[in-house]
């Protein structure tokens, strides 16, 4: 990899979120399991990813979000403890599937790779990071090879806040102070939520020391003026903060279900679990205590095709079609940076390729690995290109256009459809007068020595809580539907609760003292941050 005069540079970047779930009110709860399967599948695989290159001395850059619900969960004890208490289940329920399957080689064979799988997995996790991932890819920003960016507070869709500019904020605030607590620096960059941008955000964002964003790939290409160099290069907006613009060629060959590499019939098919496979009593004490059978994790067949009939997966064909996808990547980088080169002023073409993390791993199984060949393959295989981080980037080119770019967001038409529609325009009301509500509680008590702190920083929690973007997504794609209402009903209600309370004077403090121990994230929150 040429990393002093490259034709052209390669950014990749991965968005890593869930939404805050926590429910220590229950045993069990069955969207802890989000969670729990992405670190299984994407965040464990991802950091073995990066030890391995380490380890061999491959140079790479590489950029994350690690949003603050995510964070804050990843470092969270009990959630810590209750994912250790599901690995060893998947552990013990492999192990059961390598005597089921003792005569029939090509199960018991995938059956023995989830379950040296499962056990490094716990290996790493307890033993190698004492149960705390946070730390793991901190080290590896520390080491320069990955940069972590954050996100707002709570993955709050910024361009319906725009009424409320002290709302919108508190998410860029709150999320600030929390990366900095976690991370031992303020942080460079943001993933916007949802991508979601419109023209005085920046402005917020420059107030908390962060260089730069991203944007869709129309927010730029219709920015004022209009961008001399296209999505390839980052312009400034005039508060000073960088934009950098989606590169549409390189992200759709990896996130495209009909196009894109995940969708190959040698890859692991997701919806074939044995959760749903097997005899009922055979797999009763890895579904759900209800009785209701879910995904479990182990999966022994491939996509096949558009066929009910899927064929055994095999997983060494299938890493060898990830080296081969990798390959042609990397291929049609090397072409699209040489026929951009020279058509960028003073400099190499920037490739911005964004996704979410999630991707790789859960949804694509083979994706860890393919972004492990990827980046070897830059390394030893060619002198075109060069990964970079968007600081790295400006810190070489200090120098660009200065333009505004347009209200835009990811996800489907590209603008505000997919969290303001039919499904779920009922919240914002709600949001709306509760955000209003927030700020003339923070006005009226941030100068005063009244006890109510307590009471005021759940009720801040709570709001952030409820401004979650997630819960909108999921009303819209029409899954977990009955979840996510409850979950923005139950914030709303409870941040009304407290400022009935503080409007009265009367705080009910056992009440309060159980609705903390819910909706605990942000210890440190100050809700003089409305104010």
């Amino acid at each position: 990899m040429n990393t002093d005069n490259p034709k052209g540079y390669l950014a990749l970047v991965l968005h890593a979120h869930l939404p805050y779930v926590r429910h220590p009110e229950y045993e069990e709860f069955l969207e802890e399991d989000w969670l729990y399967e992405a670190i299984t599948e994407t965040y464990i695989p991802l950091i073995q990813v990066f030890e391995g290159l380490v380890r061999d001395g491959v140079d790479f850059r590489i950029t994350m979000s690690l949003t603050p619900p995510l964070v804050s969960m990843l470092s969270d004890e009990l959630l810590q403890q209750r994912y250790l208490r599901y690995l060893n289940r998947l552990i013990e329920l492999s192990e059961k599937e390598i005597e089921r399957t003792s005569a029939q080689k090509e199960y018991n064979d995938l059956a023995r790779m989830y379950h040296w799988k499962f056990t490094g997995a716990r290996d790493l996790f307890e033993n190698r990071y004492g149960r705390n991932l946070v730390t793991a890819f901190r080290k590896f920003q520390d080491l320069g090879k990955l940069e972590i960016v954050t996100c707002g507070a709570t993955h709050g869709f910024l361009p319906l806040m725009e009424s409320n500019p002290n709302a919108q904020r508190a998410q860029i605030k709150v999320a600030a102070e929390h990366y900095e607590k976690h991370f031992g620096r303020r942080p460079r960059g943001i993933w916007l939520p949802e991508c979601g941008f419109y023209p005085g955000v920046e402005k917020i964002l420059r107030e908390e020391g962060i260089r730069y964003f991203f944007i869709e790939s129309h927010a730029l290409l219709h920015a004022d003026p209009r961008p001399k160099n296209g999505v390839f290069a980052p312009v400034f907006t005039p508060s000073g903060v960088a934009a950098f613009g989606r590169d549409v060629e390189s992200s759709k060959q990896v996130w495209s279900a009909e196009e894109g590499y995940p969708g190959d019939y040698e890859y692991r098919d997701f919806y074939r679990d044995v959760g749903y496979d097997l005899d009922f009593e055979y797999i009763r004490d890895y579904v759900q205590p209800t009785g209701l059978r879910k995904m479990v994790g182990i999966k022994y067949h491939k996509i096949t095709g558009k066929t009910d009939a899927k064929e055994p997966y095999n997983h060494s064909a299938a890493m060898e079609k990830a080296a081969q996808h990798a390959g042609n990547f990397m291929f049609n980088r090397e072409k699209q940076a040489e026929h951009l080169h020279g058509m960028i002023d003073d400099r190499p073409p920037l490739i911005l390729s964004p996704y979410d993390a999630e991707l790789f791993g859960h949804w694509w199984y083979e994706g860890p690995e393919w972004i492990n060949f990827l980046l070897r393959k830059l390394h030893f295989d060619q002198d075109t290109i060069t990964t970079i981080t968007p600081s790295e980037y400006l810190d070489k080119h200090p120098k660009n256009q200065i333009c505004m770019p347009t209200m835009s967001s990811w996800g489907h038409k590209g603008y505000a459809e997919v969290w303001l529609e039919s499904s779920n325009h009922w919240i914002y009301p709600h949001l709306l007068r509760a955000g209003e509500r927030m700020v003339q509680l923070a006005q009226r008590f941030t100068k005063s020595d009244n006890g109510y702190e307590r009471a005021l920083n759940q009720a801040a929690r709570e709001l952030l809580l409820a401004q979650s973007s997630d819960w909108a997504f999921i009303m819209k794609t029409g899954t977990m539907v009955e979840y996510a209402v409850k979950r923005t009903k139950d914030h709303i209600h409870r941040f009304n609760k407290i400022a009935d309370q503080l409007d009265s004077g009367q705080v009910d403090y056992e009440w309060l003292a159980k609705v903390e121990a819910k909706d605990n994230i942000f210890p440190d929150i100050d809700f003089r941050v409305y104010a």
